[in-house]
């Protein structure tokens, strides 16, 4: 399995090379060209890319969340619900880094079999990063209308991280 795993990619480039030279293509201006391409799309998605890594350490370092939740604490512990877990449930949507920065934390503190760590665990998988992907993405090919895509991924967010309580509720 190792071996295999060392000879994919290159034995998929020796492919793509003699399926190029098959078809009478030029693979390596072809290369230039997707790499000259690739450049720009990442000099397009750069500042989209810096913004949010800066309002997110903002964010963070700031330890306004950890107040704002203070103001729930009663809310969340009616509802059977861990503050410790809060904090990634809200940034998720924003930064998959953050919320993996989070999830680590409970696994170091709780474990990753413990209540919260499962919970941590299906939390990450029952959503996304909606808020980075829109605006990653949409700002890298110019669509400035966003609103029913951020409603619709935010909507589907919030079903995620209740489903992700209730499963963890339900099979822990």
């Amino acid at each position: 399995m190792n071996i295999l795993s060392k000879i994919v990619i290159p034995l998929f480039v020796v492919i793509v090379i003699f399926y190029g030279f098959k078809k009478k293509i030029n693979v390596y201006d072809s290369f230039l060209e997707g790499a000259k391409e690739g450049l720009n799309i990442t000099l397009n998605i750069f500042p989209a890319i810096i913004a949010m890594v800066f309002a997110i350490n903002i964010f963070l370092d700031s330890n306004f969340i950890y107040f704002l939740l203070k103001a729930f604490k009663g809310i969340l512990d009616f509802l059977n619900i861990p503050i410790e877990i809060m904090p990634m449930a809200l940034l998720r949507p924003v930064s998959g880094t953050a919320s993996l920065a989070i999830m680590n934390d409970i696994f170091l503190n709780f474990g990753p079999d413990s209540y919260l760590g499962r919970l941590a665990s299906i939390l990450q998988g029952c959503t996304d990063t909606t808020i980075y992907v829109l605006a990653l993405y949409f700002s890298s090919i110019g669509i400035k209308k966003i609103r029913y895509s951020l409603g619709v991924g935010l909507f589907a967010d919030l079903v995620g991280i209740v489903m992700a309580f209730l499963l963890t509720m339900l099979l822990f």
